[in-house]
C-alpha cells in the first residue's frame, strides 16, 4: 500500500490498534483467562491475514509425527457454513468443514480433524471423544490466546515479513509486531531455493529474535501435478505444457514464479482468498480451454483450491475439464532441517501437563 493510503486509513488503525491493544493487556495482566490442557498442543500461526504458508506447514508437522504420535487437528473451518464443533470427513463438503480442514483429512485419512470457532471448547469436546489423542495442532492460532499452545509456532514470509508490514487496515498485520515476543519459533517462510547464509544472516538481524526462540528458513517443493479426481493420473510440466493458473489464495507469486519457469502460462484466473468458484466460473474456464484449442492444455490449481471446485464436481466431469492440482510440501532450509525436527520432538518428550 503507499504512503498517502497508509495516511488515510491512520485513523482506522489507531482504533484497530487501540483494540488489540487492550485484548493483549487483559491477557497479559490476567483479566482473561487462557486455559490450559493436559495435552501438547502445538499453534502453526501468522500475526499477517493469509499467505504465509500455515497449511503446507501444518502437514510437515503432520508427517513428522503421525508414526510416533495419535496427531489431531482442530481448525476454526474458515468460511464454512456449518456452525459449532465438528469432526471433518473425508467424504463432507467444503461447505460443513471448510477447505483447509477438509484437506488434512482426505491427504491423512488416519489423522482425527475437527472444526470449531472456539479452540478452548473445541480441544475438550475432542479429547472427550477420543481420548487416545496424543498431541494436537491449531492452525491459524497465533492470535487465539484463549488456549495455552505448549509451542508456538509463527510463520513469515520471505517477501514481506512482518517487520516491514502494518496493523490493519493500513497493511496486513491483525497483532503487533512486537506480538511475535510469543512465539518460541519462528519461520521464514517461501524462501528461495538458492537461500545462502549472508541471506539468512541479514533475516536474523531484522528479525532480532529473543534468546529463547529459535529462527528457521523454509522453502516450497513442488511435485508433479495430478487430476484432482485420480492422483495417479500425473502430468510432467514441460516448456510446452500450455497452464490456466486458477488459483483463490492470498499470495500466488510463489506459485507464479515456480510455473513461469516450468510450464508456458497462458491464462490467470485469480480470485480472492478462500473463493467459493460459481458456476459461470466454471462455465469461464470452459470457455477458455475451448479458445485455447490446444490438446496440451491444462488447468492447473492449488490442492486447497481443489476443495472448493470439488462443489462443481459434476460438471466438471462432465465437461471433462482437465484439472490438475499442484501438490506442495515444505523443506526446511537443510542446514538447520534436523534441529527444527528436534525441537518439535524435543517439546513432545519434555510435556508436562
Amino acid at each position: 500500500m503507499h504512503l498517502l493510503g497508509r495516511i488515510l486509513l491512520s485513523p482506522f488503525t489507531l482504533l484497530y490498534s487501540i483494540g488489540v491493544g487492550l485484548r493483549n493487556i487483559f491477557y497479559d495482566s490476567g483479566l482473561l483467562k487462557s486455559t490450559a490442557f493436559n495435552v501438547p498442543v502445538i499453534s502453526v500461526g501468522n500475526l499477517s491475514v493469509g499467505g504465509a504458508g500455515k497449511t503446507p506447514h501444518v502437514e510437515y508437522l503432520i508427517m513428522l509425527l503421525q508414526n510416533y504420535l495419535n496427531v489431531s487437528v482442530l481448525s476454526r473451518g474458515y468460511k464454512r457454513k456449518s456452525k459449532g464443533f465438528r469432526w471433518v470427513h473425508e467424504n463432507d463438503s467444503v461447505t460443513q468443514t471448510g477447505d483447509e480442514p477438509l484437506q488434512f483429512k482426505r491427504k491423512f485419512p488416519e489423522s482425527s480433524v475437527a472444526v470449531c470457532e472456539s479452540r478452548n471448547i473445541g480441544i475438550p469436546m475432542m479429547l472427550q471423544a477420543k481420548p487416545n489423542i496424543q498431541t494436537i495442532l491449531l492452525d491459524d492460532a497465533f492470535q487465539h490466546r484463549s488456549v495455552v499452545a505448549g509451542l508456538n509456532i509463527l510463520l513469515t514470509t520471505f517477501e514481506t515479513p512482518y517487520t516491514r508490514d502494518y496493523l490493519l487496515p493500513s497493511g496486513r498485520l491483525r497483532e503487533f509486531r512486537s506480538s511475535a515476543s510469543r512465539a518460541d519459533i519462528i519461520i521464514v517462510t517461501k524462501c528461495p531455493q538458492d537461500l545462502n547464509e549472508q541471506t539468512m544472516a541479514k533475516y536474523r538481524s531484522e528479525l532480532k529474535p529473543e534468546k529463547y526462540q529459535k529462527l528457521f528458513f523454509s522453502s516450497y517443493e513442488y511435485s508433479d501435478p495430478y487430476y484432482m479426481y485420480n492422483p495417479s493420473i500425473r502430468k510432467k510440466l514441460t516448456r510446452d505444457t500450455k497452464v490456466i493458473l486458477l488459483s483463490a489464495i492470498a499470495n500466488v507469486e510463489y506459485l507464479l514464479d515456480y510455473l513461469d519457469v516450468n510450464s508456458d502460462i497462458v491464462q490467470l484466473l485469480k480470485y480472492e482468498d478462500h473463493h467459493y468458484f460459481k458456476e459461470e466460473e466454471i462455465i469461464l474456464l470452459e470457455k477458455i480451454i475451448k479458445e485455447i484449442n490446444d490438446p496440451n492444455t491444462i488447468v492447473i490449481t492449488t490442492e486447497k483450491d481443489a476443495m472448493r471446485l470439488d462443489l462443481h464436481r459434476d460438471r466438471i466431469l462432465q465437461s471433462k475439464l482437465p484439472i490438475f492440482a499442484l501438490p506442495i510440501k515444505v523443506k526446511i532450509h537443510p542446514e538447520n532441517e534436523n534441529d527444527f525436527d528436534k525441537s518439535v520432538k524435543d517439546f513432545l518428550l519434555n510435556f508436562t501437563s
